[in-house]
């Protein structure tokens, strides 16, 4: 199968099932592309989450779960790229596909493969991300994309930060830090119940639009109970924005964040 496949607004040419890439990929390509889909977030309910934002903006997209097959050629002719998968893959295998639930407690876990995680991302990747946001597009990282910048300087000098830490799935409030961003006008602060990362942040803290904050006072680790969730900035011609929240379809669809969503996608391509 071809690493592109088609998704909202695309039309499903008879007997085809995904887009070339390459070479063979038509000038007329959707203006998003998404990387997604990884062990502990699939493919699935990312693509389910997102042909709503999309198909709601009126835009069309294209998503590819090839992390292998990013490239310069790739992205052109694309306007934002959506990084939604972590940076970690393990090619020798792993005992079940999201590492949370029974695999610890196996008598014979010997048995099976020992999951030996390494990053995906090339350096020749991280420069190709790097140079199509600063030509003037769009790089929107979502949730577990962050973890990408812990395999390549490049990748976390774009985004001006790096994953570090979530807490397990609990409520916790979203607080709007700058109301006046065009990402962030006319949201109001709200409430998930979500994994709340703990990324690190390198960057101005003028460009912090979200901020994360236990309101039931749980800490997590020794981090406390507030965490930077969301931040934009400018690279060179182009937009980056990050946002942390996003391990079910609620969380995706929450009536404001996916308002957030949806005015980070037309901030990135430079509609407001």
């Amino acid at each position: 199968m071809s690493a592109v496949a088609l998704a909202a607004g695309s039309k499903v040419l008879e007997g085809a099932t995904a887009r070339p890439t390459g070479s063979d990929i038509p000038e007329d390509k959707p203006p998003i592309l998404a990387l997604i889909g990884d062990r502990y977030h699939n493919s699935d309910y990312i693509h389910v989450a997102l042909d709503r934002l999309f198909s709601e903006l009126g835009l069309q997209w294209d998503y590819t779960i090839r992390y292998d097959q990013l490239s310069a050629n790739l992205l052109r002719g694309r306007r934002v790229l959506i990084v939604f998968r972590g940076g970690s893959v393990w090619p020798g295998g792993y005992l079940e596909p999201n590492g949370y639930c029974y695999g610890n407690g196996l008598e014979n876990v010997g048995a099976f493969q020992q999951s030996k995680p390494q990053g995906w991302i090339t350096e020749q990747q991280a420069e190709a991300v790097r140079d199509f946001v600063a030509e003037g597009n769009g790089l929107y990282v979502i949730h577990s994309g962050c973890e990408v910048a812990n395999f390549a300087p490049v990748f976390k000098e774009l985004l001006g930060g790096e994953y570090a830490d979530h807490a397990p799935p609990r409520p916790f409030k979203v607080n709007v830090m700058n109301k006046t961003h065009p990402i962030t006008e006319g949201i109001e602060d709200f409430m998930v119940t979500d994994e709340q990362y703990f990324p690190k942040y390198y960057g101005d803290p003028e460009n912090i639009l979200l901020q994360g904050d236990n309101i039931d006072g749980l800490t997590f680790s020794d981090r406390g109970t507030k965490s930077v969730s969301g931040w934009a900035h400018e690279y060179e011609k182009g937009r980056v924005v990050f946002t942390g929240i996003g391990h079910t379809i609620s969380v995706m669809w929450a009536p404001e964040h996916l308002k957030l969503q949806k005015r980070s996608v037309e901030w990135l391509l430079k509609r407001i």
